[in-house]
């Protein structure tokens, strides 16, 4: 498989102010495969090392911040002569010796030569309170699940992939219906690299959910493990509303919705640790869609979003047929698919910030309000071809200096200041 983030590692190893790497992402999005892959193909050797349940490691990186001493320890216990520009050196699981965490510090400062990348859940290396975090003395990259165009490659539509890379739209738009296809295959799997690994091998739909279901099993029991035990409930049942929040017309995150009298104060906690995991997006909302957009985020209204579509299908139990066949029963609930899929391809471009807008004297609202360099992008989001007179329209006749994009199933076309996109072209 391809994963895009692949050129960010290698602009990272040939920069000469180079700091040592974390990757970081939710677990299951592929941070284990990336960097053995990226040690593959761009070192001559790799000196990979499993911080979890490993007390030799532990011993390690718990007597002090010696680099030398570390190095030669390192050197012992992977039986791979390290030096400096020609090896990987893998810190897997890192959460679980917070200490090595710590060490990278040390590294920067008096091994700067020398090449380290670590990898761990989001879940460990964000919640350390012992130890401090090096700031300023790392590089950080973050891994999102597979993007649709990375879905394409691992299918082998290499073409296909390439034409929406390139914008060519007079020759996407003639494989309109091919596009429409491939998509709905992404809506169904989604992006967790061993549910498309699996897909693309077997086309065994019944397997991939069994996968998704055990990823979320997953999830689940990390809640308990590393969670404030008095705070487990509290996230599970956030957790577990989120394809019910997205699926209703306002998709604005509702605390009544967990319980009857539900309050911020009694949840906040629970949505920031699954924010600070990876398992959700949060998008707050923006009171006026102008520049800069963070000085008018509204923290108070936000809208949550999964870590992947694939999971949200997973988690309410979707039948394929609803979503590879043209299905009523699937209109439902397709407007809430659908924003969950712009948003997973805009956190994979690493796109930010993203807010979303509602006006509290009438009905008008952006899904979408994001930043491009000096620019602001207005986004409409259409699940199907229906795109009739609606707020994007009413703000752009009020503000024509404004630029905004349709995502919908209609082929892309440009309308002055707004331009039609297709959604398996975002």
């Amino acid at each position: 498989m391809e994963r895009f983030v692949l050129q960010q590692l290698i602009l990272w190893k040939e920069d000469k102010y180079r700091k040592p790497l974390i990757l970081n992402g939710a677990r299951q999005v592929g941070k284990t495969w990336l960097l053995h892959e990226f040690a593959q193909r761009y070192y001559a050797k790799e000196a990979y090392i499993v911080c979890r349940k490993n007390e030799l490691a532990r011993q390690l990186f718990t007597v002090d911040f010696d680099v030398q001493r570390i190095l030669r320890g390192l050197r012992a216990m992977t039986s791979v002569d390290i030096t400096p520009g020609d090896t990987l050196i893998i810190l897997d699981e890192i959460q679980d010796i917070p200490e090595a965490l710590e060490a990278l510090k040390y590294f920067k400062e008096e091994a700067p030569d020398y090449h380290i990348a670590v990898a761990g859940s989001l879940l460990g290396i964000s919640m350390h309170a012992k130890v401090s975090y090096p700031v300023g003395k790392v590089n950080v990259i973050n891994l999102y699940p597979m993007s649709f165009e990375e879905f394409l490659m691992a299918k082998g539509e290499k073409e296909a992939c390439k034409l929406l890379m390139a914008r060519d739209f007079p020759t996407i738009s003639l494989l309109h219906e091919k596009y429409t296809d491939l998509l709905r295959q992404y809506y169904y799997v989604g992006g967790m690299p061993e549910a498309v690994l699996h897909y693309v091998e077997t086309g065994a739909l019944q397997e991939v959910r069994r996968i998704q279901q055990e990823i979320l099993q997953g999830y689940e029991l990390d809640f308990s493990k590393h969670a404030p035990r008095e705070q487990v409930p509290r996230i599970r049942m956030v957790w577990n509303s989120i394809p019910s929040q997205l699926f209703k017309e306002n998709k604005k995150f509702i605390y009544g919705a967990l319980r009857k009298g539900a309050r911020a104060n009694d949840f906040e906690l629970a949505i920031q640790w699954l924010v600070n995991a990876g398992l959700l997006y949060k998008v707050a909302r923006c009171t006026k869609p102008e520049l800069p957009l963070d000085i008018y985020e509204d923290v108070s209204a936000f809208k949550l979003y999964m870590l992947d579509i694939g999971l949200m299908g997973a988690m309410v139990k979707t039948d394929p047929a609803q979503v590879l066949i043209k299905n009523d029963i699937f209109k439902e609930y397709k407007g809430g698919m659908t924003e969950q899929y712009v948003l997973q391809q805009m956190k994979s471009k690493s796109v930010s910030p993203i807010y979303y807008h509602t006006t509290d004297s009438s009905r008008l609202e952006l899904d979408f309000v994001i930043q491009r360099e000096s620019e602001m992008i207005l986004i409409e989001v259409k699940a199907e071809t229906n795109v009739r007179a609606n707020s994007l329209s009413i703000l752009l006749q009020k503000n024509p200096k404004l630029h905004a994009e349709r995502y919908s199933m209609l082929p892309y076309k440009e309308q002055g200041n707004l331009i039609n996109v297709p959604l398996y072209a975002v």
